[in-house]
Parts: C-alpha cells; sequence; structure tokens
C-alpha cells in the first residue's frame, strides 16, 4: 500500500513542492499538444492550476494553459475569463522575468491570435522583437536547443515574419 501511495504522490505531485513537478521540457510537448486537442486541452489545464509556485516560465505555462482553455471552452464569456486569467499570469511572470525569450515567446503565441478588437494583444511586437533578438543571438542567447528550435521553426513557419527577418533566422549557424 506504501508503494501505491507514493507512486500517486509522485505522479500527481500531490504533497511535493509545485516546482519539482514542473520540468519545462515536458511543458513544452503538453502545451503543443493541448493547443491541438480539446482533452489534452483540458488536462493540461488541470494540471497547471495545481501549480502555485513562482517560477517565471512555469507561470508563463500556467498563462498559456488558460489561453488554451480560451480555445477549447464554448461561449463567448467563458472564452473572455480565460483569456483575462491568461493575461494576469503573463504579466505575474514577466515582471518576475522580463527578458526571458521563452516567456514572450508563450505571450506572443498567444496574443498573437486573439482578435485585435478585443485590446489584448498590446505585447506581441515587443515580445516578438525580445524573442527574435534571443533567436539571433543563438547559441549565446541563454537558450537551450529545444525551445531555440521551436520557437524558430513556429515564426518560420507562417506569417510571423518578413522575407528579411526569416532570412535572418535562416543564415544563424546551429
Amino acid at each position: 500500500m506504501g508503494m501505491i501511495l507514493l507512486y500517486i504522490f509522485l505522479t500527481f505531485g500531490i504533497g511535493l513542492g509545485t516546482t519539482e513537478a514542473y520540468k519545462v521540457s515536458e511543458l513544452r510537448t503538453y502545451y503543443q499538444k493541448a493547443s491541438k486537442c480539446p482533452e489534452t486541452g483540458q488536462s493540461f489545464h488541470k494540471y497547471m492550476a495545481r501549480y502555485e509556485g513562482k517560477e517565471p516560465v512555469i507561470l508563463g505555462f500556467k498563462a498559456v494553459s488558460e489561453a488554451v482553455m480560451a480555445k477549447h471552452v464554448w461561449g463567448p464569456y467563458s472564452k473572455l475569463k480565460h483569456l483575462k486569467s491568461s493575461a494576469a499570469l503573463f504579466d505575474q511572470a514577466v515582471t518576475l522575468d522580463a527578458d526571458n525569450p521563452e516567456i514572450r515567446f508563450l505571450r506572443y503565441t498567444v496574443e498573437y491570435y486573439i482578435p485585435r478588437y478585443l485590446n489584448m494583444s498590446s505585447h506581441v511586437e515587443q515580445d516578438k522583437k525580445i524573442v527574435m533578438e534571443s533567436l539571433l543571438k543563438y547559441p549565446k542567447s541563454g537558450l537551450d536547443a529545444e525551445s531555440y528550435k521551436l520557437m524558430r521553426d513556429f515564426l518560420l513557419s507562417s506569417e510571423h515574419l518578413n522575407e528579411a527577418e526569416k532570412q535572418q533566422l535562416r543564415t544563424i549557424k546551429t
């Protein structure tokens, strides 16, 4: 019985400090899946809702989990409620670590797709600038290879960059 309880505690982070249970590389993968699948989005949101720590990057993922829920819930009131919660969490994360490119990237991925008439996308250009500066300094920017590739591929994949910016990113030696 004791081993079963230990397994449950370790699996669900019950009784542990909140930072130990949340690994950024796993959160990246979880976020990518959650943004595409409503069921995974709900489980990602529930998982992140349990986080009560103050680690800025993990707060960024908690914020993005709220935005994912906004995408998957029904009704404008519910969507707006989750977006406002996401914005408040991003404000906390950025206040704690204003120059962190991963937090800025996460907020960019959310705000870029919010309809402009909601006036909740005021950081798009600023966040893009910080992310681009970090990508262009890679590998001396402090980004790990996984986050660098994820950010770079995302920005190159669509209308996020103009041709000159895309060319700059393509010339970076990894």
